[in-house]
């Protein structure tokens, strides 16, 4: 039996400028892309030649370009957008400091993250929902660049997201990842041939996670 090896390097995007202490979500911030010693690590430690991903936020964007400008002498095509890759909508809770949502949700709150997997935000969107809508992404990016290296520079909420789409569990359970600026989360997906539907019958293995770029091991 065949199998054919999809590689997806998760990247988180570089640190968020003026957040203030305050959630942002989806809102549409700039990123500080002036580590340049970071930047040289992660163009080493990504691959050549890989299908690229940023989800419609421009900090993606940004950490995405700060990428290609530190590969010498080297060219990639322009990342392709996906904002189905994009981080957790927070509707209301945008823009609230975390002691205004905990004051508004009476003290209750989830160990790691904002709240417990299943609560949606008014106007917003639940973890669950994020994990659904990423798992409905990597179904289709992966049937469509299969065999190849995908680096999608994307978000915390997306990558553990990811986590919990590749390992099967529950939801509330990938919010104990970390996921750190500029790190990188590696996975693998094998399928048996090229006809066989993206996740059907198929495994992942994960490669690493939340791994700094000058620990990571290929």
């Amino acid at each position: 039996m065949t199998h054919r090896i999809t590689r997806w390097w998760w990247v988180r995007h570089a640190p968020v400028i003026g957040v203030n202490g305050r959630i942002y979500g989806q809102d549409d911030l700039d990123s500080d892309c002036g580590d340049e010693t970071q930047f040289k690590l992660l163009a080493n430690t990504l691959p050549k030649q890989a299908v690229w991903l940023v989800s419609h936020l421009k900090r993606t964007h940004q950490t995405a370009s700060a990428i290609f400008a530190a590969r010498v002498a080297e060219t990639e095509s322009a990342p392709l957008i996906a904002s189905d890759l994009a981080e957790q909508h927070f509707g209301d809770w945008q823009g609230l400091t975390y002691a205004e949502l905990e004051a508004r949700r009476d003290g209750a709150y989830h160990r790691f993250w904002h709240a417990p997997a299943t609560e949606r935000p008014p106007n917003g969107e639940s973890f669950e929902d994020v994990v659904n809508r990423v798992a409905a992404a990597m179904d289709r990016i992966t049937a469509a660049h299969a065999g190849q290296d995908i680096v999608a520079v994307v978000h915390g909420g997306t990558i553990r997201a990811a986590l919990a789409v590749a390992l099967g569990i529950e939801p509330e359970r990938a919010l104990g990842f970390a996921v750190d600026t500029c790190s990188v989360t590696r996975m693998d997906h094998f399928a048996q041939d090229a006809s066989v539907a993206a996740t059907q019958g198929a495994n992942w293995r994960i490669v690493a996670v939340n791994q700094h770029p000058d620990a990571l091991i290929r």
